[in-house]
């Protein structure tokens, strides 16, 4: 193996249930050292994916490596336990009767010094150092959490697979358990492949996104990237609410309540959709003595009426209806600011948060991996 090879390797990955392709034609690799997030709704391949690649299931076409060694093909099928990779998943599946250092050196082979100073090792990394002879029923759920970290890195996996494992955590403890946690594979240089419906979980752990949608991956790349560029409206609408605005291309431009945008490249009369999230909507009690400058940053001031005002916390959220045509729109902002219904405001879009994109056409074959 060289440096430049991955250290986790999917290529082509396909996998059928029932004559339904739940898994198609997936690659991905991870190298050493990086968290890699398989995000995307319920149901779209992920947990799949991922029991592929630690060999309790396998795929119909395509391989896996592991460190450039082929583990799984049409002819190779390595068993779970010679693969180097670790697994945490949502149940934590501790041994009941058995202590938290049990727990973590069940499985380990050696002399038993050498095993219980592993342990020890593992117990301190997590925070736990103290808890030994304790057993898991006397834990909190964060305790059971760092456990089952402690007794997946035991072993020294090359790999650790992660399936939406901080799920069964109040909101209270996730955050911190989902830092430490990262804090201690980082160290470690393990390559981890997470799985995980959220995109906040997503945000905050990876190194790279793979979005996933019906079997495939869609878009991939660093957080801020995939956010900052979706590849469609539904990668965008995945990370955030969205404001979406119809329009048609003529002359290479479009026109919307918030003046005309450029279109280049599409064909008069493309119907297309402007998305943009409510954080970046101004609003303002008059129009600032704008004018209709179609190039401006923040286009031409509309003017809308409140509907409903909420404090989410951090946030404002005003739900609005467009006086150009009667449409919905959401504005946020983070203060508290809470205008009566029926209150006549302004609102501006920032151009370079917009993205224009051409409609797609709706089919009338059903598509099985819809929903």
């Amino acid at each position: 193996m060289t440096e430049t090879t991955p250290r986790l390797e999917a290529i082509g990955l396909t996998r059928r249930f029932g004559g339904i392709e739940v898994v198609r034609d997936v690659s991905l690799d991870v190298p050493a050292g990086q968290v890699s997030c398989l995000l995307g709704p319920s149901g779209c391949g992920k947990s799949t994916m991922l029991r592929i690649i630690a060999g309790v299931d396998r795929q119909d076409k395509g391989a896996v490596r592991i460190e450039g060694r082929t583990v799984s093909d049409d002819h190779v099928q390595v068993p779970p336990e010679r693969r180097s990779v670790g697994l945490m998943f949502q149940d934590f599946a501790l041994f009941p009767h058995l202590s938290v250092a049990g727990n973590v050196g069940f499985g380990l082979k050696g002399p038993r010094d050498e095993i219980a100073a592993r342990v020890r090792e593992q117990l301190d990394k997590v925070n736990l150092a103290g808890f030994a002879e304790k057993y898991p029923h006397e834990l909190s759920g964060g305790e059971q959490q760092r456990v089952a970290l402690a007794r997946a890195l035991a072993p020294r996996p090359r790999i650790m697979l992660m399936d939406e494992p901080f799920s069964g955590l109040d909101n209270r403890l996730r955050d911190e358990i989902r830092d430490e946690t990262l804090s201690v594979l980082k160290a470690e240089g393990t390559a981890v492949l997470l799985v995980t419906h959220e995109p906040d979980e997503a945000m905050r752990m990876a190194d790279e996104i793979l979005l996933m949608r019906r079997g495939r991956i869609v878009q991939r790349g660093a957080p801020y990237n995939i956010y900052n560029a979706p590849v469609d409206k539904e990668a965008a609408a995945f990370f955030s609410d969205i404001n979406v605005i119809h329009g048609v291309v003529k002359n290479m431009q479009t026109e919307t309540p918030f003046g005309r945008f450029l279109t280049p490249g599409m064909v008069d009369g493309t119907d297309v959709e402007i998305i943009i999230r409510p954080q970046h909507l101004k609003m303002d009690f008059d129009r600032g003595g704008k004018g209709p400058n179609p190039t401006s940053t923040d286009g031409v001031p509309a003017r809308a009426v409140v509907e409903r005002a909420r404090f989410m916390g951090s946030e404002s959220l005003v739900e609005f209806r467009m006086e150009f045509d009667g449409s919905q729109i959401k504005a946020t902002v983070p203060a508290v600011f809470l205008p009566a219904p029926g209150t006549p405001l302004w609102l501006s879009i920032r151009r370079d948060r917009c993205f224009v994109m051409p409609c797609k056409r709706q089919t009338t074959v059903a598509d099985p991996y819809a929903g």
